[in-house]
């Protein structure tokens, strides 16, 4: 049954909350009646506090993590392991990492992993500026942390085969993450156990 919305400006606010992933059009109908319910100030806060987002967020220049600055405050850290790089899909699985508190390195964050079903290829990521900060030198290890699904699986062979010119240890967390899985959904625990017991990466 279609929905019938006493307002067009209700029907627009709702098609806008309805794009955003994992928000139905039932969901989306709440949100917008919630905001509705509150103070016209506390709204105006909320739109200004995501188009501000939208127009001043940056990407560290390093590590392509979202930050507030040209780099992020992780790879201004000189506290941290710069010779240890982890290499994560997305900017949600660095904070998962964070959460664990047992990685104390650098990170590198591709934007995505290689999907061709989704027309996604090696130049569409941030693999070629993985290679040139290994290829700078004082990388000793680059901890592959994808989830382990086949794009995954695939991404993380592309990347042995590019830094198989280099002098750097190639290592993979290990794999009490399931099958198919996704890092940013992994509980703390598990995910800081298979960063610990990372395994040497064979290209197999």
């Amino acid at each position: 049954m279609i929905q019938q919305y006493p307002s067009q400006l209700l029907e627009k606010a709702v098609d806008e909350f309805a794009k955003l992933p994992g928000i139905g059009r039932k969901t989306a109908l709440r949100l917008v009646l919630h905001l509705l319910r509150r103070d016209a100030d506390e709204v105006e806060r909320f739109v200004g506090a995501v188009g501000k987002l939208r127009r001043e967020v940056k990407y560290c220049s390093v590590c392509h993590n979202i930050s507030d600055g040209d780099v992020c405050p992780i790879c201004s850290d000189h506290s941290r392991d710069g010779a240890t790089i982890c290499v994560v899909e997305n900017v949600q699985d660095v904070m998962a990492v964070e959460a664990t508190m047992q990685f104390h390195g650098l990170y590198h964050v591709l934007g995505g992993v290689i999907s061709p079903m989704d027309g996604i290829g090696p130049g569409d990521i941030e693999i070629d500026s993985l290679v040139e900060r290994v290829a700078r030198g004082g990388v000793k290890e680059v901890i592959l942390a994808l989830g382990s699904t086949m794009e995954g699986d695939t991404t993380n062979f592309y990347i042995y085969r590019k830094l198989a010119p280099y002098d750097v240890r190639l290592s993979v967390i290990a794999r009490g993450i399931s099958v198919g899985d996704e890092l940013e959904y992994t509980d703390e625990v598990t995910l800081g156990r298979s960063i610990q017991n990372r395994t040497l990466f064979d290209g197999k």
